[in-house]
């Protein structure tokens, strides 16, 4: 490699000890990254990446882990040989680090004000510089009323606030460097559009190198420079995000490209004439003063898809709530096969519950960790106990884990025991075990990588043709629903603004609403996505 880089790793390995023996998550890596480039490291979960993050920032828990052997250049200096103290000097001054979940990494007992102080005052600036600094920060990031909001708390603050917030702290004292950890997986569409555009822009005020981790092919086409793809510890590929894509070399990089979602065909309408299995008729809730969900109504035909689609706060989940009766709706009516699940009684709302089953966003919390997986698919069997015998038990876990694609032999292991995408197969077993005819889909891919994700679309559509199901699919991710649903209801703010045949809402979008989310969505093509970029500037200008 030619000398000068900002950053430069060299051959980096790093294990883990376990009781099994060394894991090797990161074998011989080396890449590099300039002044004012954006290099992202492109991989799925296990790949490595946030590891080779964490040792440039020395955050690797050492034991277990172990850097074996590398180099971390930055301006020339190895700073795997530097001192505690001088990667202290280092680290959030010139190098810093914005984290996938913020928070997780903001304290809740402090506010937010005084947390990217610390930032500061740590590297001795005083109080009152590091507060102007704090609110000058803030507004910079578009935290509105910043002025009160810095004495607020974490909890007080949206999911893509808190990240700004994260963006502010680590941008505090200019750094020379910025790691980017997934810092938009869990938001959606329009506010990862509006962080991917202020990293952009604060890069280019600040000439930093911009180090970006993500298994996302969509933000890599938005704003990466360069591209390394990591596969199992190692790196298999590496180019411009162009070549990357157009071209790719290892069959790795293929199978990422080719599991992206919202580049296939959509799916054709079921028609009309067809008795709903879901008719919902003006479902409203309303906390306290604050209407959540406003008069919605629209339907679910036998065997249909139907997704929900809108940002967070937009009353997506507080709809699949009141359908399920898990809140209780203020008002409406939904019928379920002609019968009303807002005024069922409780014990024929028991009975009903075999035929809609829910699967949530997230496996490891909706998954007891303290039951195996034969006893979270077979508790089914135990709370309605005329399904079917208890000597039949083991045979029906066996058939429905092999239906979703698990090794049934693993049904006596516990969740932690799994990858989340292996997770959220047991999660869909479960919904199975009751043969529902309806299942509500709670982001149920949302956190998984892309991969896995195309593995569990497959799955569900599979499951849908043999067994006739019906889906209520909510999601932010405007692609996945492109290619799985067959009609979209659009959501903001509590109403529904509109709602048609999949193919209507993606190619003739009526609400302003739903034109800015599909313009906010990214497309894993970088020159695809460089023409909406210019589109957008063009439309901003105007």
């Amino acid at each position: 490699m030619m000398a000068g880089h900002l950053l430069e790793v060299r051959g980096l390995s790093v294990d883990f000890h376990t009781a099994q023996g060394a894991v090797h998550a990161v074998r011989n890596v080396s890449w590099h990254l300039d002044r004012g480039e954006t290099l992202a490291i492109l991989g799925e979960s296990g790949s490595g990446k946030s590891v080779s993050a964490s040792a440039i920032m020395n955050l690797i828990d050492c034991p277990p882990g172990d850097i074996d052997s590398g180099e971390v250049l930055f301006e020339g200096r190895d700073v795997l040989k530097m001192s505690d103290e001088q990667r202290r000097q280092l680290n959030g001054k010139r190098i810093a680090m914005i984290f996938q979940d913020p928070l997780s990494h903001l304290n809740p007992v402090y506010t937010v004000g005084f947390q990217i102080m610390e930032t500061m005052t740590t590297h001795g600036v005083s109080k009152a510089d590091a507060r102007a600094r704090t609110l000058e920060l803030m507004e910079r990031v578009g935290i509105p009323d910043f002025g009160t909001k810095i004495d607020a708390y974490p909890h007080q603050f949206s999911g893509g606030q808190r990240q700004r917030l994260m963006i502010a702290m680590a941008l505090a004292l200019k750094p020379d460097i910025l790691i980017a950890d997934e810092p938009t997986t869990a938001l959606d569409v329009t506010v990862q559009a509006q962080i991917l555009a202020l990293l952009e822009e604060l890069q280019k005020e600040t000439g930093m190198g911009l180090l970006l981790i993500t298994h996302d092919l969509g933000v890599v086409a938005e704003v990466a420079d360069r591209v390394v793809v990591m596969n199992s510890g190692e790196i298999v590929e590496t180019g411009s995000a162009a070549e990357v894509y157009r071209n790719p070399h290892h069959p790795y990089t293929k199978k990422l490209i080719s599991a992206v979602p919202g580049t296939g065909g959509m799916a054709a309408s079921l028609g009309t004439g067809i008795r709903p299995l879901l008719d919902v008729q003006g479902i409203s809730k309303r906390f306290g003063d604050f209407l959540a969900l406003d008069e919605a109504t629209f339907t679910v035909l036998p065997g249909e898809t139907v997704a929900i689609v809108g940002e967070s706060g937009s009353g997506k989940s507080t709809l699949a709530k009141a359908l399920l009766r898990l809140i209780e709706p203020t008002s409406g009516a939904a019928f379920y096969d002609s019968r009303d699940l807002v005024t069922m009684p409780p014990k024929e709302l028991f009975e009903l519950r075999r035929d809609i089953q829910m699967v949530f966003q997230d496996p490891t919390q909706s998954l007891n960790p303290r039951m195996s997986v034969y006893q979270i698919v077979s508790e089914a069997f135990a709370i309605h106990r005329d399904i079917l015998p208890k000597d039949r038990w083991q045979g029906r876990v066996r058939e429905l884990l092999e239906q979703v694609g698990l090794d049934a032999s693993h049904m006596r292991r516990y969740p932690h025991q799994f990858s989340g995408g292996q997770r959220q197969r047991i999660a869909i077993a479960r919904a199975l075990a009751l043969e529902p005819k309806l299942i509500i889909c709670d982001e149920a891919v949302s956190a998984l990588d892309v991969s896995i994700q195309a593995q569990v679309i497959r799955l569900l559509r599979g499951l849908q043709e043999r067994l006739h199901l019906s889906y209520l699919f909510i999601a932010h991710d405007l692609p996945l629903v492109r290619d799985f649903a067959h009609r979209v209801v659009v959501m903001q703010a509590g109403r529904i603004v509109e709602q048609g045949p999949v193919r209507q809402i993606f190619e003739a979008p009526q609400a302003d609403y739903t034109r800015s989310l599909i313009a906010a969505s990214l497309h894993p093509d970088p020159e695809v996505q460089a023409e909406r970029r210019a589109v957008r500037e063009l439309r901003r200008e105007a």
